[in-house]
């Protein structure tokens, strides 16, 4: 879908600015909203990619509003009373109303470093060879989605060249849906500032986006 965070290329928002690198929170709230979303996501009731799309899918004055910690919260409301582990009616009253839901898994802080330093791998065996290889000129589809997509806006049918053939993953496309893993080979694809920004780019420009074989095509 065409959400609001998919800014790239957009005017009148100005420069990205980072932060220095040990800033991680701002208040001790922020710190609770990973906390709870980590839990939540450990519970297994739903993928990493339903995660994001939860949060990309809000309405674009209340993700453009909302601090980066307001949108991971926002987000896990969602998930959490479309799963039936939260109602609306518990989340206005900000407490309990009856007893909770039995999840699959249970993540206690005791075991979060371990859990964290293991991470999740996300590879998968191939179906099939892959189709591109290093040095292939590719294009990118033209495809406006409902749903969940990680091609960004700015990179569509456009033309690049593959840099890197990644291997096997998970399609975030479908695993957001509950529509199963379909792995397909993830490729890293460079394009010139020229193709994306058009004439006006800086020459000097490229930028390299990490691309599911579903989105492109030979060029």
């Amino acid at each position: 879908m065409n959400g609001a965070q998919d800014l790239g290329g957009v005017m009148g928002f100005g420069p990205v600015v980072p932060e220095p690198e040990d800033v991680r929170f701002h208040a001790d709230w922020e710190k609770r909203a990973l906390a709870l979303t980590l839990a939540a996501g450990a519970t297994g009731a739903w993928s990493i990619d339903a995660g994001r799309h939860a949060r990309e899918s809000l309405h674009p004055a209340d993700y453009l509003s909302s601090s980066y910690y307001e949108i991971w919260t926002k987000g896990l409301e969602r998930l959490l009373v479309s799963h039936g582990l939260v109602s609306e009616e518990e989340l206005t009253a900000g407490r309990s109303l009856e007893p909770g839901r039995p999840v699959g898994r249970v993540l206690r802080a005791a075991d979060t470093p371990a859990a964290l330093a293991a991470g999740s791998p996300y590879d998968r065996p191939a179906d099939a060879p892959a189709r591109f290889a290093v040095g292939d000129r590719v294009r990118t589809g033209n495809r406006h989605p409902a749903g969940h997509t990680r091609l960004p806006r700015y990179a569509r049918d456009k033309h690049g060249v593959v840099e890197e053939v990644r291997g096997a993953f998970v399609f975030p496309d479908t695993s957001a849906h509950g529509d199963g893993e379909a792995p397909q080979w993830l490729y890293t694809v460079r394009f010139s500032g020229h193709e994306l920004w058009g004439p006006d780019a800086d020459p000097t420009l490229t930028v390299s986006i990490d691309a599911w074989e579903n989105y492109l095509d030979a060029a």
